[in-house]
C-alpha cells in the first residue's frame, strides 16, 4: 500500500510541476490574488486522478489483494481464538456440572 501511495504522490508531483510550468508561462490563467497556489494544487489533483486510475491499476489490484489477505488472516485468527475460548468454557462447564464424590 505504501508503494501505491508513493507512486500516486509521484504522479501528483509530476502533474503539479506541469501545471506550475503552464501557469508560469501564462498558458493556463493564474488564480485570483493569493489563490494561485490553491488553484494549481486543485488543477494538479484533477489531472492526476484519472492518470493514476489508469496507470496504477495493476499496483492498486496488488494492494487490494494484500489487504484482502490480511483481513482474511485476521478473521481466521479471531475465529481460532473464539473457538479456543469456547473449548475452554465448555470444559469448565462440564467439570462444574460433574457430580462431586466425597
Amino acid at each position: 500500500m505504501l508503494r501505491y501511495t508513493l507512486m500516486r504522490l509521484g504522479i501528483f508531483a509530476g502533474c503539479f510541476v506541469v501545471v506550475w510550468g503552464l501557469v508560469y508561462t501564462g498558458i493556463v490563467p493564474r488564480g485570483f490574488g493569493a489563490s494561485n497556489g490553491i488553484w494549481m494544487v486543485l488543477l494538479a489533483l484533477l489531472i492526476s486522478a484519472p492518470i493514476s486510475f489508469v496507470v496504477l491499476r495493476r499496483e492498486r489490484d496488488r494492494a487490494s489483494i494484500k489487504v484482502v489477505e490480511r483481513v482474511d488472516r485476521m478473521k481466521a485468527n479471531f475465529e481460532a481464538n473464539a473457538a479456543q475460548e469456547d473449548d475452554v468454557d465448555d470444559a469448565a462447564r462440564t467439570q462444574g456440572q460433574a457430580p462431586q464424590t466425597s
